[in-house]
């Protein structure tokens, strides 16, 4: 599922009370603020859902698979996403 079919399942669950462009905006107006959230390293919980959060990911030494060779592959932040319960009961 993209986020055209996304946003046409949610009009759908809606009705005809909301359109695609306002179920649209919506969405973007979410993604936005999850995304304005997880770059203040804050917590997005969303209950039953799931919970995106930053976590720091430590500096480590891999391996080139083509030269064989040890490279040192530098730390990073990065976004994680722990799902919820109902979220897990649904799979």
């Amino acid at each position: 599922m993209n986020k055209s079919d996304l946003i046409g399942e949610a009009q759908k669950i809606l009705g005809d009370e909301f359109s695609k462009t306002a179920v649209e905006r919506v969405l973007n107006a979410i993604q936005e603020a999850i995304r304005a959230a997880v770059e203040r390293h804050d917590t997005v919980q969303l209950v039953g859902f799931g919970t995106f959060s930053v976590a720091s990911r430590a500096a480590r030494t891999g391996v080139n698979p083509r030269t064989k060779q040890k490279i040192r592959i530098p730390g990073k932040m990065v976004v994680k996403f722990k799902p919820g319960t109902d979220l897990n009961r649904a799979v």
